[in-house]
């Protein structure tokens, strides 16, 4: 942003543009609107959400233009990020860089570009898309007359877009949309019944978590819920959830200074630090210590692991579809927030909501939830998904040619073989007592395929072995750290390796079976240097014994 760039004198004077504007759109008929604006709104890839827009600026509910404006940003953002494209290749992640972009500039110019940049794209601006979506606007706050005027500035973009289109004879082209990956796995509890609304609508009004000034955008989410307008009600409740816990974040580190709105000279408290580990100066966070480990692994797994859906991330850049948003996730979301919710009222009320069923089918699976999308949680299902795999390997055929050169025998495989047995032995003894006879390597199917189904369960159960004993990895040295990290890649480039020569394209399997004794003897080398974590977590429970000894 150009240090030249006076965001409090552009706010001032385009207070007036902004109401002008406001007025000339409450003075037109829908049809006029659709007639006059659609055309060039046809960019964003959502122009029906401009009608909605123009009943919310209509309507008298409060929550309405907050909504209007969430979704605009985000609609706005990912069609910008689709024009991004027509020059550059790498898209910002964050919406003022992205409006910071010489790529945009070149198709909109740079005055348009700042303009955006009071409204939405810094926080000495009115950065409506932050305060918003971050939960820091109550219902009345966010005066109509910004809305309306991110409406024309939208059709004028798309005015200019045209225009440099038709110049370029370049084409325009909307990246497709994401769909919410791994929802199943959070399917943990019960569809929400016009009973479970009930009990939602009566806690979220007595619940210290909610704000009384607040309340609408709860009030409006329920009733998104119940006309299967799913996204409406996810847009409008994320924000609240931040709010409310960034109030308990900051009251039980008290730290009040955290709750501090979108400010131009200060980083506010979003969900990455509310649910981080420790605070910023290195404390430990309470809010965990609080909310309990079941509801911080939700949190996590819904809002901020990788591999799961993501939600507040995917729905505030646009990259969800809103019409086609599912209700298993509104679902989920309307659930959790109950369960929340009545953590925060009297417990005479709740002693007496608790003898509910309907409360009891949401509190049950709350408290018994373990995390679906950590990394070791997505590693503890690979492993078992690897399992049952290689397990089926033995019930494949071979052409007779190859199994004639099995019989004869093979000096490399019986080496390999060998070695296979020598590690196995040693890893078995790591296994709890009542696994060792499982694990034995006589019950291994040594004769499949014919090396590699012995090769890769030995590597699946150093794996799990590994990962069982994973929090001893702290106690390494920075060298020992190092060296670990390098015996793990090791193993990786030995599989990504094996893949490409055994495909079907290759097909070198002498040159597989080379390999997996090169890899085999890192395997047993490593494992003699006792470095790995199963060796740490012994030495560590020894130490701990003498100790108490």
């Amino acid at each position: 942003v150009p240090q030249s760039l006076d965001y409090p004198g552009s706010v001032r004077l385009l207070g007036p543009v902004c109401a002008a504007v406001h007025s000339h759109l409450l003075s037109l008929a829908k049809e006029q609107f659709e007639t006059r604006y659609t055309p060039w709104l046809q960019w964003t890839a959502f122009p029906e959400l401009f009608p909605e827009i123009l009943d919310a600026l209509e309507s008298l509910q409060s929550p309405a233009v907050s909504l209007s404006l969430m979704k605009l940003t985000a609609c706005l953002e990912r069609a910008l990020g689709d024009v991004f494209f027509l020059n550059g290749k790498e898209c910002p992640f964050l919406l003022r860089d992205l409006l910071a972009s010489q790529e945009l500039a070149r198709v909109f110019g740079q005055s348009v570009m700042d303009v955006l940049k009071v409204f939405v794209g810094s926080p000495r601006g009115l950065n409506l898309r932050n305060v918003l979506w971050h939960g820091f606007a109550s219902p009345q706050e966010i005066p109509p007359k910004y809305c309306s005027m991110m409406v024309l500035l939208t059709a004028g973009l798309g005015q200019r877009l045209q225009s440099h289109l038709q110049q370029t004879q370049l084409t325009l082209v909307h990246r497709p949309f994401r769909a919410l990956p791994n929802l199943e796995d959070l399917a943990v509890f019960p569809d929400v019944t016009s009973e479970g609304l009930s009990v939602l609508e009566e806690v979220m009004k007595k619940s210290t978590f909610v704000l009384k000034i607040m309340l609408p955008y709860w009030e409006d989410a329920l009733m998104k819920f119940k006309s299967h307008r799913f996204a409406d009600c996810a847009v409008l409740l994320l924000p609240q959830l931040e709010m409310g816990l960034r109030r308990v974040f900051a009251a039980l580190n008290r730290c009040p200074q955290r709750l501090l709105t979108a400010e131009s000279t200060a980083l506010y408290t979003t969900f990455d630090e509310i649910l981080a580990e420790h605070l910023d100066d290195g404390r430990l966070n309470q809010l965990p210590v609080f909310l309990g480990e079941p509801t911080m692994e939700f949190l996590w797994d819904f809002l901020n692991h990788q591999e799961g859906p993501r939600v507040r991330d995917h729905l505030s850049h646009g990259e969800i579809n809103f019409p086609e948003f599912p209700k298993e996730a509104a679902n989920q979301l309307l659930a959790f927030s109950t369960v929340l919710l009545l953590r925060f009222i009297d417990e005479d009320l709740l002693s007496v909501l608790k003898e509910r069923a309907v409360v009891q089918s949401l509190v049950r699976p709350a408290q018994g939830y373990s995390a679906r999308f950590h990394p070791v949680s997505q590693l503890k299902k690979q492993v078992l998904s690897c399992e049952k795999s290689i397990g089926l390997w033995p019930l494949l055929s071979l052409p007779e040619e190859a199994e004639e050169a099995a019989r004869a025998g093979h000096s490399e495989v019986d080496a390999c073989n060998s070695v296979v047995t020598e590690i196995m032995s040693e890893l078995c003894h790591h296994l709890p007592e009542g696994l060792r006879a499982a694990g034995d390597v006589g019950s291994l199917p040594v004769e499949s395929i014919k090396l590699l189904s012995p090769v890769l369960y030995l590597i699946l159960l150093l794996i799990a072995l590994e990962l069982v004993n994973i929090h001893v990895v702290r106690g390494k040295t920075t060298y020992e750290y190092q060296q670990y990290l390098k015996f793990l890649k090791s193993i990786l480039q030995y599989t990504e390796n094996l893949v490409v020569y055994t495909s079907q394209q290759r097909n070198k399997w002498s040159e597989a079976i080379t390999l997996t004794r090169t890899a085999l003897v890192k395997v047993r080398t490593f494992s003699a240097k006792k470095q790995m974590l199963i060796h740490s977590a012994r030495k560590s429970t020894k130490s701990r014994k003498e100790f108490l000894w």
